[in-house]
């Protein structure tokens, strides 16, 4: 198998979630784990949301990548989003970077360390709904007891130095702001707006967020670490990304009210979307938000998580890092990320989870998403090495 080529025909097969329907991508790697010998099944999480998992799951290291891919619409993109067209240069196409091409580098270094020993120390998870929170794709699989702990590397997209050791928390919640309608004629003498109520609370949550939280001298040297790779990835300033490491970022990404212009606003809807640094608590959090609240006003919880982190002094974090030096002659350093991924259900289930994969992020989700050759083959030779790592460590 060539990564390339494995990449390219990735990207052709569609796997947008919404809708998630990973079925044919599902069996395109089926087929291929079969051609190597390696046993596999297709276990749906709901249907049509397929994920593959090898049968052999007692391992001492498991790969995943996700298979679906955000949606594309063919407007703005210089070459068609699902033609996986390959230049001398790059892979191009949705879910080359986030995560096919990580994907393809799995399955083309295992195929490798096969052909040198018959049998690999790896356990494989490719997953569903990764873009949809995983409900039906790692979380899914840890529920049903279908993967166990164990160290765990996801071949998520990350700067090519560094592999990604930990993520911020998530607290997503919505509420809903009751008022007393009026004419607007009399507001804001007479009536309670839903809406102002809304306003005066998004008005607070600067408090929250200019709050600084001090970390432990290991993770702050990780922290100033990610900053400066960071810069290097987004072309932006070091003060500028420093308080996404170090404090609460809020994002009020839904928000609806009101009734007609001419009525003061009786109800008001809010889902709010925060990143919780190390040492935030999550529960903390939310009751100061609900301190803040109206009375009338009724807070429903969606997604709760604190930051994780995987010990950097780790094997897993240390075998990486050595790969990762040892192919391009660099100092690798483990850095950490503001967002979220499977990894965070994977810690929070006992893995020691890590992220380190191909692709170019600050194409992530956009136009014209497309990965590197060079790097393809960079991050296929890292992964090889670090299975004869644990093959040499366990005994295979």
């Amino acid at each position: 198998m060539d990564v390339v080529r494995i990449c390219s025909e990735l990207v052709k097969i569609k796997s947008e979630n919404p809708p998630g329907d990973t079925t044919e991508v599902a069996q395109y790697i089926t087929s291929l784990l079969e051609g190597l010998g390696i046993r596999s099944d297709i276990t749906e999480g709901a249907p049509g949301h397929c994920n593959v998992i090898s049968r052999e799951q007692n391992r001492a290291l498991m790969l995943s990548g996700h298979m679906d891919v955000v949606p594309a619409m063919e407007e703005g993109w210089d070459i068609p989003p699902y033609a996986g067209i390959v230049d001398d240069t790059y892979v191009h196409g949705r879910g080359s970077t986030d995560m096919k091409g990580g994907c393809a580098a799995i399955l083309t270094a295992v195929e490798r360390a096969m052909n040198d020993c018959g049998e690999v120390p790896v356990a494989l998870a490719f997953v569903c709904d990764e873009e949809g929170g995983g409900r039906y794709g790692t979380r899914y699989l840890i529920e049903k007891q279908l993967i166990h702990p164990c160290d765990a590397l996801i071949a998520e997209p990350t700067p090519a130095f560094a592999p990604s050791v930990g993520q911020k928390g998530i607290c997503r919640f919505e509420v809903e702001f009751t008022g007393t309608p009026g004419h607007s004629s009399l507001f804001p003498v007479v009536g309670d707006s839903a809406i102002m109520q809304a306003f005066s609370f998004l008005a607070w949550m600067d408090t929250l967020h200019n709050r600084v939280y001090p970390q432990s001298p290991v993770l702050e040297e990780i922290i100033e670490h990610s900053i400066a790779i960071s810069d290097m990835q987004e072309g932006q300033k070091g003060h500028e990304l420093s308080p996404i490491f170090r404090q609460i970022m809020y994002n009020p990404g839904l928000i609806s009210g009101g009734e007609r212009v001419n009525i003061v606003a009786q109800k008001c809807r809010l889902m709010m979307d925060l990143r919780l640094p190390w040492g935030c608590d999550c529960d903390d959090i939310l009751g100061e938000i609900y301190g803040h609240m109206p009375s009338s006003a009724k807070v429903t919880p969606i997604t709760k998580a604190n930051a994780s982190l995987t010990d950097p002094g780790s094997f897993l974090v240390q075998s990486t890092a050595n790969a990762i030096s040892s192919v391009y002659n660099v100092a690798s350093k483990p850095m950490v990320q503001w967002a979220a991924s499977d990894a965070r259900a994977l810690r929070k289930a006992g893995f020691r989870a890590i992220e380190y994969g191909p692709g170019e992020l600050c194409g992530l989700h956009g136009l014209n998403e497309r990965v590197r050759i060079d790097q393809l083959r960079s991050v296929e030779e890292i992964y090889y090495r670090l299975i004869n790592t644990y093959r040499e460590k366990y005994g295979f």
